[in-house]
């Protein structure tokens, strides 16, 4: 647990947000480390009397949280001259506060999970280390299509770990029940015609829904890109969803709602997550959409014939990656800077990323890991983990700009609130896109 001193250093962090981080909220105390900018190999440490120690806070707990520790474990193991501490704090946003409150207290951990639209924003508050002197090359091995939040003005800041896209979840047996395509729905028209066939009423009570998703801003993400929109402009100066294609997926959504067919689940941000998916497995609702991270728990516990399909197409198929790279602190001394290297290039390595993608149900992230035999066979036997791999050729990265972190949550608000009925889709938009405004221009 917190001490109130770094409780009141994270109070400190969240209210000046993360360009302000360093100036505002810094003490001295951990040894800071020379530039590594330049392009030459990082020097090694240059007096050691023993193995370098390096901190590496997560944000997946439960089963997943489990794996990484084993993972960590294995590294210890066979890296005589670095011991790693991993440390579970919390999801991707408690994690991130964390990461900031003990950057300005000289604290941090020398690895850490980010989600990868928090990238740009980590990286230009100066909180990240430039990877390419030490990657040298290496970050060829990674799949193209995750690579794209891992760069901010042309450095390489992160590398993929926990990846994936949105999924439509299925139950097979209902859809079969209900006459329709055990594959489940190819567009958005369809996605209304299922889900108006497996709803179910008992006088005015509706017993089962036929779609449930979040109103969460990945999904949004993924629906407005669909329509042939982006949520910024290309220089990341503007929000670009006053549009059409921006409000097109609120429209759906309303529709679906009012026409009592889709249940906008109770709840913010993963509250609303556990719900959807608490429901598919009940067998409230049919459909849902979830991350691929989610497909082996709920593969475990469903009762029922369980598949994985793309997201319904629009106008095109279209999905943003998403889930959380490595990434390495700014601050750590060069001797931790070179042992956090070793590491995050061990645990991304091919090696440990098929075990891991089997584990998890999140993405594997080498090309060789796709080619090699082991997930060739893993795919064959579970074809539903396969579906995000392929989706991949229709994915697109998520928004890069430094304020997109405080900026998707007044998205997400305005949606919420056109959901509710408190405003019209028009006026959510138009609302998001003020607000937006200032937030870029900071």
């Amino acid at each position: 647990m917190f001490s109130m001193k770094k409780t009141g250093t994270i109070l400190c962090a969240l209210t000046i947000g993360l360009s302000g981080v360093l100036a505002g909220c810094g003490s001295s105390g951990k040894e800071q480390s020379a530039s590594t900018g330049g392009t030459s190999q990082p020097a090694a440490s240059t007096a050691s009397s023993g193995p370098v120690q390096i901190d590496f806070w997560y944000a997946l707990g439960g089963v997943r949280g489990k794996t990484i520790e084993d993972m960590v474990k294995k590294f210890n193991e066979t890296h005589k001259d670095i011991i790693v501490k991993p440390a579970y704090q919390g999801a991707y946003q408690e994690n991130h506060s964390k990461v900031l409150a003990s950057v300005a207290a000289n604290n941090n951990p020398d690895v850490t999970m980010v989600e990868i639209a928090s990238i740009a924003a980590f990286a230009d508050a100066k909180v990240l280390e430039d990877l390419t002197p030490y990657s040298q090359g290496d970050e060829k091995k990674y799949i193209p299509g995750l690579m794209k939040n891992s760069y901010w003005k042309d450095k390489l800041y992160a590398v993929p770990f926990n990846r994936s896209t949105p999924l439509l979840y299925i139950n097979r047996d209902m859809l079969k029940e209900a006459g329709l395509d055990s594959n489940g729905p190819k567009t958005w028209d369809e996605l209304v015609s299922f889900s108006q066939k497996l709803s179910k009423k008992e006088g005015d009570k509706i017993t089962r829904y036929g779609f449930s998703t979040p109103v969460d801003i990945w999904f949004y993400e993924a629906l407005v890109f669909q329509g042939g929109g982006n949520i910024l402009s290309e220089n990341g100066k503007e929000l670009t969803i006053n549009n059409e294609a921006g409000k097109a997926p609120l429209e759906l959504w309303s529709k679906m709602v009012k026409e009592g067919i889709m249940k906008n689940p109770p709840g913010e941000n993963y509250n609303a997550w556990d719900v959807a998916e608490q429901d598919f497995l009940n067998q409230k609702v049919g459909m849902i959409f979830t991350s691929t991270g989610s497909l082996t728990e709920l593969k475990k516990n469903a009762k029922f014939d369980m598949g994985a399909a793309f997201l319904p197409a629009n106008k095109t198929l279209g999905t943003p990656t998403g889930g959380a790279n490595l990434v390495m602190l700014a601050k750590s001394t060069d001797a931790e800077k070179k042992a956090a290297w070793e590491f995050m290039k061990w645990m991304t390595d091919t090696e440990q990323t098929v075990p891991w993608s089997i584990a998890s149900g999140y993405m594997p992230v080498t090309t060789e890991a796709i080619d090699s035999a082991e997930m060739k066979a893993f795919y064959e036997k579970e074809p539903n983990f396969k579906v995000a791999v392929d989706q991949l050729q229709y994915g697109y990265p998520r928004p890069m700009a430094p304020g997109y972190k405080e900026l998707q949550d007044v998205i997400q608000k305005e949606l919420q609130r056109a959901m509710l009925g408190q405003a019209t889709v028009d006026e959510a938009m138009q609302a998001a896109t003020e607000k937006g405004s200032k937030l870029l221009k900071k």
